[in-house]
């Protein structure tokens, strides 16, 4: 790739990643939302819209520091917004819409968010009290009507100033708002684009927005000049689709969207993907099968098995610094800007152990959360809970959590949750879930149910349950019912006892419980 101009200015404000001294009449968005109707936006027509997010919601007397909430599928208003409200000097705060209609609600509530965009689909999803303004309605609160036109001068934002809020699960279940800052997003941005032009690249985004791995993205392909080809959510057919029909040059991706694309196989060979150059799977474990697969499909991609968190961003690992090739399952080599360790007890040094991590990127805490023990150490870096193995080379490989919870899908899931969840059904006494292997998922939950005395749930009844009061992704997939659960020497949950007997269950259904 060519260098960028070292003359470029730095960007001070993460709304305004927009270089205004190129030509905007370049295709930002090729936003794929309406179906067989694409609709384009220039880098002239996002930097418009928002600037004119930015004055109405001045206009409105919303003051720096409030926030502002989005809950919507991928599209280009969203970016619109998402930009226009950081330019305010206000804070953006995408929200998972896979939550529960209550847990969306506690997101927002707990944000104190004082507006929320949303899209049609949502509308039903936003506090009544608060105001909504809805992409794609005509209506006298749609987002056509809230924009005030005109150009709009960016707040410089102070020191640590918090620019998003991203919302991610803890241990306990509840969601914790990550604080980010202007200043260690563009890092970010500016760390990725160093030495780099990828204003020739199309990325194809179709993970969601209130995902790290979409919005760094999307930030990336905006400051690079590049286009983004963005679909509302991921399906197989259409990713594959948009590959073939855009000439998409950079795919982004949890491993289970690509596991899902693999197994379209009467598709794939009837489309063009000789366009794909890059390819980074990251927010999941990849498997060994995987990675062989995605590289016999595209052999011309570079492929890479990336690693990030919300909390500190994604720029951490990278080529090795003496160009040797990184291995298949490593996730790289230490970024050189990024500090790095292992820590296993007392010994900061262990070639396996929890990575803690140091950057610019790393947040600001954990919004109104003063119950949540702090990730930080005393010299500032941030625990990651994710245990590494490093080699003699100095690659890093991911190993596994340090506590109990997976991913499915690119979604946390915590069994506590889960479980607190399914006791909270009339006819469950106690419920225990584990996570089983998944080939396009990657893991996926099951659930051990102790019904109560007198009291006979079906699988069924459990799982309807659990659609209806938790995300989509959480819900068990099995639901198993046993007289009582077994028991490590500590008095808990002997976990490790139910995950063997899942997985002898599911390949011998008729296999007891007990």
């Amino acid at each position: 790739m060519d260098a960028v101009d070292a003359s470029m200015p730095p960007f001070q404000n993460l709304g305004q990643l927009i270089c205004r001294d190129r030509d905007l009449s370049k295709i930002a968005v090729i936003d794929l939302g309406e179906k067989g109707k694409p609709r384009e936006f220039s880098y002239a027509a996002l930097d418009a819209m928002a600037d004119g997010v930015a004055r109405t919601l001045t206009r409105r007397g919303l003051e720096r520091g409030d926030r502002v909430a989005i809950l919507s599928a991928n599209c280009a208003e969203y970016l619109a917004a998402y930009f226009g409200v950081m330019r305010a000097g206000l804070v953006a705060v995408p929200v998972n819409f896979k939550f529960p209609g209550k847990m969306i609600e506690f997101v927002i509530r707990d944000a104190g968010a004082k507006l929320v965009f949303c899209d049609p689909e949502r509308r039903a999803d936003c506090p009544a009290s608060l105001p909504t303004v809805c992409f794609g309605d005509a209506a006298a609160e749609g987002f056509d009507q809230f924009l005030d036109p005109g150009p709009f001068a960016p707040i410089v934002p102070a020191a640590n100033e918090p620019a998003m809020f991203l919302y991610t699960s803890g241990s306990s279940g509840i969601p914790k708002g990550v604080v980010l800052s202007h200043q260690s997003h563009i890092w970010v941005v500016e760390t990725r684009l160093a030495g780099q032009d990828p204003s020739r690249h199309r990325y194809l985004i179709a993970a969601p927005f209130y995902h790290m791995n979409a919005s760094a993205l999307a930030k990336l392909a905006i400051a690079g000049y590049s286009t983004i080809v963005l679909l509302p959510y991921f399906t197989a057919r259409a990713y594959v689709a948009a590959i073939d029909r855009y000439r998409c040059t950079w795919l982004t991706a949890v491993p289970p969207m690509i596991a899902m694309m693999l197994r379209e196989a009467e598709l794939l060979a009837n489309a063009d993907l000789s366009s794909v150059e890059f390819v980074r799977m990251g927010s999941a474990p990849v498997s060994q099968s995987l990675m062989t697969s995605l590289k016999r499909t595209l052999p011309q991609a570079a492929v890479t098995n990336a690693y990030g968190t919300t909390e500190a961003g994604p720029v951490v690992f990278g080529p090795h610094p003496q160009g040797l090739p990184v291995p298949e399952m490593s996730v790289g080599y230490p970024h050189p800007k990024v500090q790095l360790r292992l820590a296993d007890g007392d010994n900061r040094n262990a070639t396996e152990g929890v990575l803690e991590m140091k950057s610019p990127a790393v947040m600001l805490g954990y919004h109104n959360r003063p119950d949540v023990e702090t990730p930080m150490t005393p010299d500032g870096f941030y625990v990651t809970g994710d245990v590494f193995r490093r080699d003699t080379d100095g690659f890093h490989y991911f190993v596994g959590r340090t506590d109990d919870m997976f991913n499915s899908g690119g979604e946390n899931v915590y069994p506590g949750d889960v479980e607190r969840m399914l006791e909270r059904h009339p006819d469950v006494s106690q419920a225990a879930v584990v996570p089983i292997d998944d080939e396009i998922k990657g893991q996926k939950p099951i659930a051990f149910i102790v019904p109560r005395a007198g009291r006979h749930p079906t699988e069924d009844e459990i799982k309807r349950f659990a659609l209806a009061n938790g995300a989509a992704y959480q819900h068990p997939r099995f639901v198993w019912f046993t007289d009582k659960l077994p028991l490590a020497s500590t008095n808990k949950i002997d976990r490790s006892s139910l995950r063997r007997l899942a997985e002898e269950r599911t390949k011998n259904p008729d296999r007891p419980v007990q």
